[in-house]
């Protein structure tokens, strides 16, 4: 199992990350653009959405305002992107995921993370990303979590021109508390934190000082 303070510490720029535990989700933002670092995280009534800090700023809203949580009848929904709203809209995350692809980014490519969190305790994780041309999707699924472990994806493993996706399954990772996971991301790239932790949400914000 890896330390998930330690590797974010030691990886500068894994992008946007997801972790899933027992009663435990995280989600984070980060950017080395002035579009990307340009936004917050604010609460709306089923979760939080993504809003730019300095609207004088904006370049390019399509890609980075969007819900990144929802919680709905069909569990608590985590992505990187607008394919929160198909999956909420559609009420199925495979099928969801199905008629998405990786963000028209290139030459990044930047993958599309998804999770969610059923009542019943099970999970699923997903990555949809570029190969070739074409999207490879991903799909990992979860009868449970044990407790004290998560399970981690984010978009890249780094920094790199382009920036390299993700790779493999989901990392078995240790679940560090909120401010111990704040602490641990870049503090020039990190832009903004979620955490719920048995229902208790937090948000950081670096443009407000968190």
């Amino acid at each position: 199992m890896t330390d998930l303070v330690k590797y974010l510490k030691e990886t500068s720029y894994p992008g946007r990350g997801i972790v899933i535990g027992k009663d435990v989700a995280y989600y984070w933002i980060m950017g080395r653009s002035e579009n990307s670092r340009n936004r917050i995280f604010a609460l709306t009534e089923d979760g939080i959405e993504t809003r730019a800090f300095d609207e004088s700023k904006v370049a390019d809203p399509s890609l980075i305002i969007y819900h990144p949580v929802r919680k709905t009848d069909l569990g608590l929904i985590v992505t990187n992107g607008d394919q929160t709203d198909t999956i909420a809209n559609m009420g199925n995350f495979k099928n969801a995921l199905m008629t998405r692809e990786y963000e028209p980014d290139g030459p990044n490519f930047t993958p599309r993370i998804s999770a969610v969190m059923y009542p019943d305790g099970s999970f699923d994780i997903s990555i949809l990303k570029h190969l070739n041309g074409t999207c490879l999707r991903e799909f990992f699924c979860y009868e449970k979590a044990e407790e004290g472990k998560g399970y981690f994806i984010s978009t890249y493993q780094g920094d790199g021109s382009p920036l390299p996706s993700f790779a493999g399954e989901p990392m078995e990772v240790t679940l560090p508390t909120p401010d111990e996971l704040w602490a641990a991301l870049n503090k020039d790239n990190k832009v903004s934190l979620y955490t719920n932790v048995k229902g208790e949400v937090r948000i950081f914000n670096k443009h407000l000082g968190d």
